[in-house]
């Protein structure tokens, strides 16, 4: 075929707050396939598979961000201009010498049907034997993750469903590194998770336990609360909607205090972890979703408390623990072999879903890993 009839969601505005269905369209191009002249000669056409709805794509989309001059995946998305998401796909055409028809691919696509990327560029070619993994939980980490990967296939033969696999990728990475490097958790310490049904939040209390601490999480549904306790096994989880002081509420849970906060909130909530925080407590800042859209006030932490408990606040992202990606497929997926650790995936379905996907995540509307799938493998 000559051509292909492209469906992809822009924004039509900048987006400062909580999104909506009117900030968003769908548009319809035909997008030929065949090289052109003007067209650089690496480059490759890919049919997108599954594309990832991450809240941290909200920062991209506002008029201003500190986030846009600090990483170049994370710049400014304008207006009617197509958007960069982390995906899998298979590649329809090539010009590029590193692929060709038929190959399984993940990095930085778009959210739409195909595309179209220039020179190969945060492209990763896939073996066909570990591709399926990725599928659910592809983003721009994946590439690195990919040349880890390879060493450990092997243990793909211990596995009768891939679904098993779906949580060894971005999310992963991020709670394994986040937990182990940034936390540095002890047997027998008291941990705390916002967001805990969430992607990453799920991996993390399920890392804790099978470190031998004590894991409380947060959500705001019965559903997900019960989620948390009867599935996932955390010692305890409450629903934070019910809670009217959530310094109180933490005190309750924490009678001693708190020693480790994995925070995916920020506000309010990492306000009052830092004041049930112990003496030398660690607080690994994944995400702030609740800063995002300037709806909630921003933390206002006390920092002489923070100063004389001598509590360690530190940031991070995925591409920090390239050096334990190794350590961290094989430990993930043994734990994933023996039933000790569960993925937990939320999947809509077609080009005109996403921007419902992606405002659910602001709604509280996703358990687990949000992602779209775009097209049959």
């Amino acid at each position: 075929m000559a051509e292909v009839r492209n469906k992809y969601v822009v924004k039509k505005n900048h987006i400062d707050g909580v999104p909506n269905e009117s900030d968003f369209s769908i548009c319809e191009e035909l997008l030929s396939l065949k090289l052109h002249s003007h067209v650089s000669n690496n480059v490759v056409i890919v049919k997108n598979l599954y594309v990832s709805i991450d809240p941290y794509q909200i920062n991209r989309m506002k008029p201003h961000s500190s986030s846009h001059i600090i990483a170049s995946t994370a710049s400014v998305v304008l207006p009617g201009q197509a958007i960069e998401a982390g995906g899998v796909g298979r590649v329809v055409e090539s010009w590029h010498p590193d692929f060709k028809t038929g190959d399984f691919v993940s990095g930085l696509l778009h959210w739409g049907e195909y595309s179209v990327v220039e020179g190969g560029q945060q492209l990763q070619k896939l073996d066909t034997t570990v591709a399926i993994w990725l599928l659910q939980e592809a983003n721009i980490c994946k590439a690195k993750v990919f040349e880890a990967v390879v060493a450990f296939t092997h243990l793909q033969k211990f596995f009768a469903s891939h679904k098993l696999l779906k949580q060894v990728g971005s999310s992963g990475i991020t709670a394994y590194g986040g937990f182990f490097q940034v936390c540095k958790p002890k047997k027998g310490e008291k941990v705390f998770v916002s967001a805990a049904s969430g992607s990453v939040g799920i991996l993390v209390g399920q890392y804790a336990k099978l470190s031998g601490c004590y894991v409380v999480g947060c959500a705001g549904t019965k559903e997900k609360v019960d989620l948390l306790k009867e599935k996932l096994g955390f010692d305890d989880a409450f629903n934070y909607k019910e809670e009217p002081n959530l310094n109180l509420a933490l005190q309750r849970y924490f009678p001693e205090g708190i020693d480790i906060y994995f925070d995916n909130v920020g506000g309010e909530m990492l306000e009052a972890a830092v004041e049930n925080l112990k003496s030398f407590g660690r607080i690994a800042i994944c995400g702030v979703i609740s800063e995002y859209t300037g709806t909630q006030k921003r933390a206002k932490l006390d920092m002489v408390g923070v100063i004389y408990k001598r509590i360690r606040i530190e940031g991070f992202l995925c591409v920090d623990f390239v050096d334990i990606y190794p350590e961290f497929i094989s430990t993930t997926m043994q734990h994933l072999q023996t039933g000790k650790l569960k993925a937990i995936e939320d999947i809509s379905y077609g080009v005109e879903n996403i921007p419902t996907a992606f405002i659910d995540l602001f709604h509280g509307n996703n358990i687990g890993k949000k992602v779209v799938k775009i097209a049959q493998e």
